[in-house]
């Protein structure tokens, strides 16, 4: 093989085309998406690295090199350094190679990628809050022990493993490929791909992904030399690297054609494209790719083209599932955020819900909080980005003062879970769990039956994706009322629970 500087695409085919990768990883399929094709008029497939054993990609390139190993390295054992999935392919390896492996991982890595490791026999070490960290303390042990790196990017037999991922798409799409989008975070995988590509198909573009706030290979290329970040987002852990490596750096700047970065919302929004059409649930940086594929297409102006997204992961924590459905929302462009000011007077609630109008409601927060002016946080559903801005304009005509939130990061992530708190204006406040059916006119339903001369002091209400809303109301009714009160809580014929009691409520809110 020539020396690194000298390293051409023709010199990767060859280590590609002999990779040895498929005594662990399988030929994963190259489906269609049909459901996410329609809707951005383009032929979107998508290379199923989700579904080897280890659910990625990473597999490959690990036992690529580890294959290679002399006899006497693999008997004094490996380490590495990884966010999760290269330190599983590594695990994986070396239990098939007979061999034992150290794998340090950062403090940050999803539980469920940690327990996987173990599971396959690595000896899992946490240290740092990064890849880098944890590479920087691999290092140290590797030179106490006497152990064999095995790099999850920048060396050339991972490099040629995860290339064997481009072999397979250009095998199973003989026919027209437009771009093929491939996550980046060290740059092993892109190396690859971009290598065997340009040596087949040249005419095919490669492009790169990454998030923005974990962009180092995009900004070393902008700059042409290495450019090392003082901190990564750790949404996409799988991608979260602060340095990229000499050869991923020089095989990206000579082989890929352009960069494409995304943020979190539009990572969520992907996530929920790829169930919608396999009802499989990738991690963020295997959705990268899909991403992007959208935002191209749409700045592009791109019709009838055929897009391939390499769907790299699929090791999700479960419960990280809560933020991505939060979030997928805004990612698809169909939420807009609102705090709206209107008049602390009866029927004015009223009176802004039927400004609404049809539009669906995905979430309501309101806590009185002055004798003059409420404050209204209020989500909307919507089909298109630019309808948030004329919402905002209709509530400010009927005068109500209004803020746009929907791009503000506090209110998404913090404020909507924080509005409200105890108030001496919540006189014969009583409180209440309602259960309504998630139709139009339910909400409305409520407020035209109720009596006039009782206030809403308190409103929480945010649409979780299921058939029935569950919706927590404060209502002043005078001890007078109670009879009328009983009445119109059975003319609704919802399911409620008076919380008036509840030691919680009169910790946090009364």
């Amino acid at each position: 093989m020539k020396p690194t500087a000298a390293r051409t695409a023709a010199d990767y085919l060859k280590k590609i085309l002999t990779a040895r990768v498929y005594d662990v990883a399988i030929e994963s399929p190259l489906d269609a998406a049909p459901v996410l094709s329609r809707r951005i008029g383009n032929h979107v497939l998508l290379k199923r690295e989700d579904l080897q054993p280890v659910f990625s990609f990473k597999l490959r390139g690990a036992y690529n090199k580890m294959v290679h190993l002399s006899p006497e390295q693999r008997a004094r054992g490996v380490i590495c350094a990884s966010a999760g999935n290269h330190a599983q392919g590594v695990a994986l390896a070396a239990r098939r190679l007979g061999c034992t492996a150290v794998v340090v991982m950062p403090v940050t890595t999803p539980k469920l990628k940690i327990d996987a490791v173990k599971a396959l026999g690595g000896d899992v070490v946490l240290q740092g809050e990064s890849y880098s960290d944890a590479y920087a303390h691999a290092m140290t042990l590797q030179a106490e022990r006497g152990l064999t790196f095995v790099h999850p990017f920048d060396d050339p037999d991972v490099i040629a493993g995860q290339g064997t991922v481009a072999m397979e798409v250009l095998r199973q799409h003989q026919g027209p490929i437009d771009a093929v989008f491939v996550a980046i975070g060290g740059g092993g995988l892109v190396s690859g791909v971009a290598a065997y590509i340009k040596a087949v198909r040249p005419e095919i573009q490669v492009i790169g992904v990454q998030t923005t706030d974990s962009d180092a290979m995009a900004k070393s290329v902008e700059a042409g030399k290495r450019v090392q970040l003082d901190d990564v987002g750790l949404f996409s852990d799988g991608t979260a690297v602060k340095l990229v490596g000499q050869e991923t750096f020089r095989v990206t700047r000579q082989l890929v054609d352009g960069f494409v970065r995304v943020d979190t919302d539009a990572v969520c929004a992907a996530i929920k494209d790829v169930f919608q059409d396999t009802r499989s649930i990738l991690e963020p940086a295997g959705a990268l790719g899909v991403a992007a594929i959208k935002q191209y297409a749409q700045q592009h102006g791109l019709k009838g083209r055929t897009f391939v997204a390499i769907t790299c992961g699929a090791n999700m924590n479960f419960d990280r599932l809560r933020f991505v459905a939060e979030r997928a929302e805004f990612g698809e462009q169909r939420e807009a955020l609102f705090a709206v000011t209107i008049p602390e007077e009866r029927g004015s609630f009223r009176r802004f819900c039927e400004l609404i109008g049809p539009r669906p409601v995905t979430e309501f927060n309101y806590r009185i909080s002055d004798a003059s002016l409420a404050h209204v946080f209020v989500g909307i559903g919507i089909h298109k980005r630019d309808e948030a801005a004329k919402i905002a304009r209709s509530f400010e005509r009927h005068g109500f003062a209004t803020l746009d939130l929907t791009d503000d990061e506090m209110a998404k992530e913090h404020l909507r879970h924080m509005v409200g708190g105890r108030t001496a204006l919540a006189a014969d406040e009583r409180l209440f769990r309602f259960v309504f059916p998630e139709r139009p006119g339910a909400l409305m339903r409520f407020l035209a039956t109720m009596h006039p001369t009782w206030n809403i002091s308190l409103f929480h209400y945010r649409n979780q994706g299921a058939d029935y809303g569950r919706i927590l109301v404060g209502l002043q009714v005078p001890t007078a009322d109670e009879p009328a009160f009983r009445d119109f809580v059975a003319s609704l014929a919802y399911p409620c629970v008076e919380e008036t009691l509840n030691p919680v409520y009169r910790l946090f809110l009364r």
